[in-house]
Parts: C-alpha cells; sequence; structure tokens
C-alpha cells in the first residue's frame, strides 16, 4: 500500500471557484486527499468568486460536482458530507477592489495556517489578485501562490506576468503548475533514468536512435472553443506539457532531488534546444486542423463547425515537431513530437528508439524491429521494453517482437492519487520540485517565439485532416524524409 503521509492544516483559498477547473479537478482532487486522511478537519477551503452565493449555496455545487465527477464508490455519504462542512464562500472581484479586506480578515483570523492561493482564473488576473492581496497583507511567508497555465500568450506576456506577480510574492513562494508533472509515469522518469545503472548507460545518441513524444486526444474543443481558438495546439500543449516531458527524458542527472537542483537540469536542456528560425518553420514544424470525419466510429464535425464559424480559421488543433537537442549526449538524436484534437485514440506516450545492430546473424524477417521503449502516461499508465525473442516451437530459430510490459495499475493493484491531488498536495508542503520556475517558462518560450513569429508573419490555414486520422499528410513526411516513422 501507498503511504499517505499527512500535510500540515491549512486555509486553501480557490480563486475562480465556480469555474470549471475547480469543480471538475481542483474539489474531486482535494476530496481524495480528505478520504485518504491526507488532512483534517481543521483546515479550511476557501473558494473565492465574484457572484453572490452562501457558503450553502456552493456547498451544493460542490456536492454536485463531487457526484459527477468523482466515482460513486468514492462517495462516502459521511466522508462527503465531512468534506462539504470545510467548504466556506467569500465573494471577492477577482478584476476589482471588493472583498480583499474581508478576504484576508477571515485568514488573519488563523495566521499560523499554510496559505495556498489557487488562481483558477484568466492568467490577465494573476498579477492584480496577488498585488490585491498583498496590499491587504495577505502575503506571508506560509503563502503559496500557485499559477495554471497557460502562462502568458508569448515570450512577453510570460515575462509581463512573471514581472507582476514577482514584484509582491517571493519565487520561492510561486508554484506555476503544470498537471503533466503530476503524472505517476512522468514522475517515474527520474527513478527510471536515475535508478536503473542499466537505463542510465544507455541513454545517449550512441545508443538511441530517436524520441517520440506523442499526446493524442479524441475529442474536438469541447466548450472551450472561446479559449482554444485564441491558443491553439503550440501554446495549448507544446509549450508546456510536452517541452517538460522532453526536459525529463533528456537531462543530466541533477546533484539531489532538490527543488532547484532538478529544475537547474531541466532549464540546462531548454536552453540546449536548437533555434527554429522562421525560415526553417515549415520545414521543421507542422500545423493542422481538424475537419468533419469520424472517432471511434461516431461521425462528427470539423473544427470551425464547433466554433460555430464560417471560413478559414487560422488555429491550429495539431502540431508536428523535430526538436534536437545541441549537446554531447543527444547530438544527432531528433526528438519528434505531436499532439493535436480529434485523433483516432487518446493517449499520452514517450517512445524511444534504440538502434538498430550493426550486423545481424538472424536471417532479415518482416517481424524484425528495433528494441523501443514505450512509456505510457494515459489511459494505462505504465512502461514497456519491446524486444525479439525466439518463437517457441521446433522448425527453426523464428524471431517474434516480445514486450516487457509494467501495468502500474496491477502491479500495485490499488487506485494511487491524480496528477492535481499530488500537485494540491506538494504545494501544502511547499515542495516546488514538480512546478516550473520562472526561468524555465520563459526559456520555453524563448525556443517556441520563433515559431508563432513564423505563422503570424506569414498567416496561412493550417493544413487539413479529417477527424479521426493522425493529422495531416506532412506530418508523416516531417519523420518519414527522415527515414523513420510514427510508432502505432
Amino acid at each position: 500500500m501507498a503511504r499517505i503521509l499527512p500535510v500540515p492544516s491549512f486555509d486553501c483559498v480557490v480563486f475562480g471557484a465556480t469555474g470549471d477547473l475547480t469543480m471538475r479537478k481542483l474539489l474531486p482532487s482535494l476530496y481524495n486527499r480528505f478520504r485518504d486522511r491526507q488532512f483534517g478537519t481543521d483546515s479550511r477551503i476557501i473558494a473565492a468568486a465574484r457572484g453572490a452565493l452562501t457558503a450553502d449555496e456552493y456547498r451544493g455545487r460542490a456536492e454536485a460536482a463531487l457526484r459527477l465527477h468523482v466515482p460513486p464508490d468514492s462517495l462516502e455519504p459521511d466522508t462527503v458530507a465531512q468534506f462539504l462542512r470545510l467548504l466556506h464562500y467569500s465573494q471577492v472581484d477577482g478584476a476589482g477592489d471588493t472583498g480583499w479586506k474581508a478576504l484576508v480578515d477571515d485568514l488573519d483570523t488563523r495566521p499560523a495556517q499554510v496559505r495556498p492561493f489557487y488562481l483558477a482564473t484568466s492568467p490577465d488576473l494573476y498579477g492584480s489578485i496577488c498585488a490585491r492581496l498583498a496590499a491587504q497583507g495577505g502575503i506571508h511567508p506560509l503563502s503559496r501562490v500557485v499559477l495554471e497555465k497557460p502562462l502568458g500568450r508569448d515570450l512577453a506576456s510570460a515575462r509581463a506576468i512573471n514581472e507582476a506577480v514577482g514584484a509582491v510574492v517571493p519565487e520561492a513562494q510561486i508554484f506555476r503548475i503544470d498537471h503533466y508533472l503530476g503524472k505517476e509515469t512522468v514522475q517515474n522518469l527520474l527513478a527510471l533514468r536515475f535508478a536503473n545503472p542499466i537505463f542510465q548507460r544507455l541513454w545517449n545518441a550512441d545508443v538511441i536512435d530517436h524520441v517520440q513524444i506523442t499526446v493524442a486526444e479524441t475529442v474536438g474543443v469541447e466548450g472551450r472553443g472561446g479559449y482554444y481558438d485564441r491558443s491553439g495546439a503550440l501554446r495549448d500543449m507544446v509549450q508546456n506539457h510536452m517541452l517538460q516531458l522532453l526536459c525529463l527524458l533528456a537531462m543530466e542527472s541533477p546533484v539531489s532531488l532538490d527543488a532547484d537542483a532538478v529544475r537547474d537540469e531541466k532549464l540546462k536542456v531548454l536552453r540546449a534546444l536548437k533555434p527554429i528560425a522562421p525560415r526553417e518553420a515549415a520545414h521543421f514544424a507542422i500545423r493542422g486542423q481538424y475537419g468533419a470525419g469520424a472517432v471511434e466510429g461516431h461521425p462528427v464535425p470539423g473544427y470551425l463547425a464547433d466554433l460555430g464559424m464560417a471560413g478559414e480559421g487560422l488555429t491550429e488543433t495539431f502540431v508536428a515537431l523535430k526538436a534536437q537537442v545541441n549537446s554531447w549526449r543527444w547530438a544527432s538524436v531528433p526528438f519528434y513530437m505531436r499532439t493535436g484534437k480529434r485523433l483516432p485514440r487518446k493517449v499520452s506516450e514517450i517512445m524511444v528508439q534504440f538502434r538498430t545492430p550493426p550486423f545481424s546473424i538472424f536471417p532479415a524477417e518482416p517481424t524484425d524491429q528495433p528494441n523501443r521503449l514505450l512509456i505510457r502516461l494515459q489511459p494505462e499508465e505504465g512502461i514497456r521494453l519491446d524486444m525479439m525473442t525466439k518463437e517457441p516451437g521446433p522448425g527453426g530459430l523464428r524471431l517474434r517482437p516480445t514486450g516487457l510490459d509494467i501495468s502500474f495499475e496491477k502491479t500495485f493493484g490499488q487506485r494511487y492519487p491524480d496528477a492535481y491531488e499530488r500537485l494540491l498536495m506538494d504545494v501544502v508542503r511547499g515542495n516546488q520540485t514538480l512546478f516550473m520556475r520562472r526561468d524555465e517558462v520563459e526559456a520555453a518560450w524563448t525556443w517556441v517565439q520563433p515559431l508563432l513569429d513564423a505563422w503570424a508573419d506569414k498567416p496561412e490555414a493550417p493544413r487539413p485532416y479529417p477527424a479521426g486520422s493522425w493529422g495531416p499528410t506532412a506530418a508523416i513526411a516531417l519523420i518519414e524524409r527522415d527515414g523513420r516513422t510514427w510508432y502505432e
């Protein structure tokens, strides 16, 4: 059984408390941690939003959210009732001056409590919320400020947000959250690489041919059209989630698991990424946008129909990239990344393909394939090593690819906390290891910015692809011109 380590009692203030993120992720995550007794009834969760609600009205909404987003067998009536009593409501205008003094006065009645502020709002409000909290004396040594992604729309806006928040909150108390870093398999990358010498010694350009990172979704914009049409796949997925995965794959061993030691090594990877000049954007980056098609046997409309628009939209719903890390370990090893909506399967995985042997004593067979390490982030978290073995039976020595498979669910046989559950408890502990530092965020935007500039300078429509396919054909050409193919 996993050990549940209790955290200190806290007063957690959630701004944007009536929004989708809070109802769908934050409240269920906090409920699950309370159900597992990781914190007790001496903690409070203070919902802050503009609407005029009573505490009981908000608890009613929260209970409905739990029933919608928590499995029924986890909803214990007594535990739900106890959890709902931890919920309080404070009417606060994130963009105005209403409600701030009352909120901070309430918090000051318990000055010894850890005080997380979770900003589940538009990034445009991050600076003003932090400034108003600081003006009322709400930021003290036990405060933590959690910033949701996306942090800005480009390098300039990310820097502006960091400047505004950093002017009133010390960097050691800022937690820039990326829920991908809370996934068990992502954290296992550190264990896989640095606790197993067999992989540590193979993790270089002499042995690895290339790496693929795929984050595929079957859904469309699903009610997020207003946000997504201003964002697109590059901002929504590549700049944060996928570059963080690349960093964990490519980083050197940190000297310890101290937060800054780990983040120092990730930063080195981001700074070692070979820049993509605007004139090279079309060669190294493919943009796509889904049209009408069928996903998992069901007909679905195209992107513009999902938005209720006519004409040509310029927002990409698919991106395929080729990245290179200019370091001794990774010279000549390409990192291929692809992400998109309305693809055939919902899957997030990393595929590390090893080089083929320079000579083989076995007859060439159609089943011959290189060794691959497959790291599955979702839907079934686990790790698989594909290798060649002899097919049992008489009649000669025939090879067959076989997988050595570790399924986390089968191996550990229990429910383990999801990403938000772990990250929320790390915030309370003050552990920043799985959160991005300011210079990390800005280094990621620095690498992405030339692509944004190139697409803005030549505003061409993304390449179309039918829903239910693996993206535009140009994405296949991106990898196949190097003599490789996407792993399916």
